[in-house]
């Protein structure tokens, strides 16, 4: 009997996920050329297959969907950044920024659905995206105070060191998008952020931690 209750359980847990994923789909398919506002509820269950009544056995509202597709898309973009922050070089930021062409041609209506929302629409999911790429500089500047040479830093400016290199990515994801596939234009957008990477690298070699300047100050005074 438990076997069976427990094989039934999951199956009830597998088909909530698939129409979940179906929503989430289905939101996406219906966005391509359109603002999440705009998208009514009706639309997004008749792209999933379900009926419209159904849809609040998965989401409390149309604003807690939008998050969740924020969610979804959001996890592609951290993918890349953390290969890219696990070693910070040029080589390892051209192979990243790789990936992110790859990405962002095998999901186009995602990361458009990013960037469109990211600044406006739905107040939810603005907050949605900005908690997630606040997410992304934690997760980097993380991963910068296990670098030997950077302990010492203060957490403010490997915060500002990890937002320029998230600011980066995101500039090349915008411009990557309005670029055609394997064209030179794409290309130029690549080897542009590449060498942004590599100005924020050098710099990182030449800057000057705020606490160690503070710390000289006064002998220096003297």
């Amino acid at each position: 009997m438990s076997d069976r209750s427990g094989t039934a359980t999951a199956s009830r847990a597998e088909r909530k996920e698939r129409t979940r994923r179906a929503l989430v789909d289905g939101t996406l398919a219906t966005i391509e050329d359109r603002s999440f506002a705009s998208v009514s509820l009706r639309e997004v269950t008749r792209a999933a297959g379900i009926v419209p009544t159904a849809f609040y056995r998965h989401f409390a509202s149309m604003e807690d969907l939008g998050v969740a597709v924020v969610e979804d898309s959001m996890r592609m973009l951290r993918r890349v950044m953390r290969d890219a922050r696990r070693h910070p070089s040029a080589e390892n930021a051209r192979e990243s920024l790789g990936l992110l062409v790859g990405q962002i041609r095998d999901h186009d209506v995602q990361f458009r659905f990013l960037l469109r929302e990211r600044n406006g629409g739905v107040p939810e999911v603005r907050r949605a995206i900005a908690t997630e790429l606040r997410l992304i500089v934690h997760e980097l500047v993380q991963d910068l105070e296990r670098i030997p040479a950077l302990q010492d830093w203060p957490t403010d400016d490997l915060d500002m060191v990890a937002n320029l290199i998230v600011n980066t990515m995101l500039a090349a994801v915008v411009d990557l998008l309005d670029v055609r596939p394997n064209s030179v234009a794409e290309r130029d957008v690549v080897e542009r952020a590449l060498a942004q990477l590599r100005v924020v690298m050098l710099g990182m070699g030449q800057w000057q931690p705020r606490t160690a300047v503070r710390e000289r100050g006064p002998a220096a005074r003297g």
